[in-house]
């Protein structure tokens, strides 16, 4: 499987935070070699609470 990573469309510049196509997996995009792991049901949840907020 291929990992896609995307950056907010209201990020600034190039440091933000990436999300694996799969919502499996975060990263910083000035350190794009590591990856944490995240429970993606808990990724979606903390995503649509940004949303709101």
């Amino acid at each position: 499987m291929t990992v896609r990573w995307k950056k907010s469309s209201r990020s600034e510049g190039g440091d933000c935070v990436e999300v694996a196509n799969h919502l499996g997996a975060v990263r910083d995009s000035k350190n794009p070699e590591v990856a944490l792991g995240v429970n993606p049901a808990r990724l979606r949840a903390f995503v649509q609470a940004l949303k709101t907020w």
